[in-house]
């Protein structure tokens, strides 16, 4: 036991060394992951430069950006080879190191490729043109908007678009109209007395500095029918059980009526049927009285993320039907009392820049795989 503890003794005694520091090996190795690091660099800007010639060469293919992102994660592949091509020494070259020079490879790439194939160096997209017409059917002495969200990667300004307008009688004219924000916004009046339908024909041209044309056709027309009384006819008796339907000649977001100017009630279109249906049951219908109802379609529309002053921007626009509808309303105790039904409204829009979400998706697996190498590695430290 004596021997043992002088031998322990003696262990405790012996001052500790540090291992030495072999400064020619760690300079070497720094080199070689220097050396590492810039070819995946350069590599990465010249599978730009070839996956933009493949990107030129697609033309407007769909799935052209997975296709040159496919191309980019398949390339990977021959960094290895590079390495090996050159000598660099590979022999303690761990996973960080191969991991390093992935992830120097492929957002090299990707700078490198969303500068090159955007202006001011390349520009093969015509301009995107949204529009839509608020309405495209309206009553007489009622107004249309035409409304179209214009965007380029080039960027554009007024005096790039061009608006034609073509009246009944053939002749065209092209109408002064304002684009702020990318939008474009154009109103038209009608007139106020119509003997027959008439059709107004349009042509939107959006060119940007390249010479790439995107052109929008279309039509509004003004009719007295735009809105009507389907069922019954004016001057009918109607109970708390009788349907009172509307037909609408414009694409709507809502239908509302008011009863001898009173309380607002909203009209439902139920599914496959081509009618706005309401009844006398509702809340402000009268009991046994004449009534006079007015008919009104409301149009709500949202381009995809325009949004000024934070809030999304919201365009809308009425139809007010020109004719008024009369009814005498039976006496019974259940006309009046169901309260008005909800309308599901239109809401804004926002969508995210096409082809983002793939990055977003690569970043987050890289993410959420470092996540699991690291508590993996604790996991061993730990036993």
């Amino acid at each position: 036991m004596a021997k043992r503890r002088r031998e322990k003794d003696e262990e405790e005694e012996k001052p500790f060394k540090l291992p030495k520091f072999d400064e020619e090996a760690f300079l070497k190795r720094e080199r070689r992951n220097v050396k590492a690091t810039f070819i995946s660099f350069l590599f990465g800007i010249l599978m730009a430069f070839i996956c933009f010639g493949f990107w030129a060469l697609m033309g407007q293919h769909d799935q052209r950006w997975l296709l040159v992102l496919l191309v980019c994660i398949v390339s990977a592949s021959f960094i290895k080879y590079i390495f090996l091509r050159i000598n660099l020494d590979m022999a303690d070259f761990t996973k960080k190191n191969w991991f390093g020079s992935y992830i120097t490879y492929f957002f090299s790439w990707l700078i490198i490729f969303i500068i090159i194939v955007n202006p001011p160096f390349y520009d093969d997209e015509a301009p995107l043109v949204d529009l839509a017409v608020l309405p495209d059917m309206q009553e007489p002495g009622g107004n249309v908007t035409i409304v179209a969200k214009i965007t380029d990667n080039a960027g554009l300004e007024k005096q790039n678009i061009q608006f034609e307008l073509t009246h009944p009688d053939s002749t065209k004219e092209y109408p002064v109209f304002d684009f702020e924000n990318n939008v474009f916004n154009y109103t038209h009046y009608g007139p106020n007395n119509l003997t027959e339908d008439i059709t107004y024909n349009f042509k939107l041209t959006a060119e940007d500095h390249g010479g790439h044309k995107t052109i929008k056709e279309g039509s509004f027309t003004y009719s007295e029918n735009t809105i009507y009384l389907a069922l019954p006819e004016s001057g009918d008796t109607v109970k708390a059980a009788s349907y009172i339907r509307f037909g609408v000649g414009a694409k709507v977001s809502r239908v509302y009526y008011t009863v001898n100017d009173g309380k607002i009630i909203n009209a439902t279109k139920p599914a496959e049927e081509n009618y706005y249906t309401t009844s006398p049951a509702f809340q402000g219908w009268p009991n046994n009285k004449n009534v006079t109802v007015n008919v009104t379609a409301e149009i709500i529309y949202y381009f995809e993320n325009i949004i000024e002053d934070g809030e999304f921007v919201e365009f809308r626009n009425t139809i007010v039907d020109t004719t008024n509808y009369n009814f005498t309303v039976a006496d019974e105790s259940t006309i009046g009392l169901t309260p008005s039904p909800e309308i599901s409204l239109p809401g804004p829009r926002y969508v995210l820049a096409p082809g983002f979400e793939v990055i977003i998706f690569l970043i987050s697996l890289v993410v959420v795989v470092l996540i699991f190498k690291k508590r993996k590695r604790n996991r061993s430290n730990q036993k």
